[in-house]
């Protein structure tokens, strides 16, 4: 079944620069209303003028300030519809230099930034009669990137967490995915853009993963982890089911993923 964009209301968080900028852009050229949710008040308000959208000031990783924007917004708007739960940092720290405060931020902003932004959703985008929520995740996601541990246990965690949720989620008239983009050409790339052009390593464009944020939004499936790459189409990735025990004894229900 399609999904109508126009009059529906969408926060994205990570909103003032790169994919969620995009998939800003891409939310109110389909005629949402947008409100973008960054800590970087200046950016983000700027981003919100060239859109045409609203911003709102939030800290991913503090329950009051989720608290506070679905308060605003829910005034503002009059509710919520569609959360793309998007802000991260990256990591890249080996685990022996790993220090505690490094390890805390990108927990913090990668995950605690999903659970709590979906936390804070269910509940608004239920009484709207249901909505959508997608989440940033990364290749690294489902796969291991050994120079970077701890990015990549964010990642994952994203990926299970939205697979977890689904089906509760389902009954509540919520669909909810994981986007998992290869390599980007985002600010996350940091000073890494100019090698990966000489290693003639193809670069997604934000625009791109905006697209497949907006095919999450358009149909009843949930639960996926979509790929995304440069030169295809997204797919969503089939997990292989976990083997039960042996001797004929019942797993437990969902144990090998059969629906999802």
């Amino acid at each position: 079944m399609g999904y109508d964009l126009p009059g529906k209301v969408a926060v994205v968080t990570g909103g003032a620069s790169g994919i969620g900028y995009a998939t800003a852009r891409a939310l109110r050229g389909a005629g949402a209303q947008v409100v973008i949710a960054d800590i970087d008040e200046r950016a983000g308000g700027k981003a919100a003028d060239d859109l045409g959208a609203t911003f709102a000031t939030l800290d991913v990783t503090s329950p009051a300030s989720w608290q506070r924007l679905v308060e605003t917004v829910t005034k503002v708007h009059g509710g919520i519809d569609i959360g793309f739960l998007n802000a991260g940092v990256s990591g890249g720290t080996p685990i022996a230099s790993l220090t505690d405060a490094d390890y805390r931020r990108i927990m913090a902003i990668n995950v605690d930034g999903v659970v709590f932004g979906a936390r804070a959703l269910v509940g608004p985008l239920e009484r709207r009669g249901g909505g959508r929520i997608v989440a940033t995740s990364s290749l690294a996601g489902l796969v291991a990137l050994p120079k970077d541990p701890v990015y990549t246990a964010s990642k994952h965690a994203v990926v299970g967490l939205v697979r977890a949720l689904a089906p509760d989620l389902a009954e509540r008239g919520i669909t909810i995915h994981a986007i998992c983009p290869g390599l980007t050409d985002t600010p996350l790339l940091d000073g890494a853009k100019a090698y990966l052009e000489e290693q003639g390593m193809p670069l997604l464009r934000p625009e791109d993963i905006a697209a497949a944020v907006l095919g999450c939004l358009a149909g009843d499936e949930t639960g996926h982890a979509w790929v995304v790459q440069a030169g295809r189409e997204p797919i969503a990735y089939r997990f292989r089911g976990v083997p039960g025990p042996a001797g004929g004894v019942k797993p437990p229900e969902g144990f090998r993923d059969p629906k999802i």
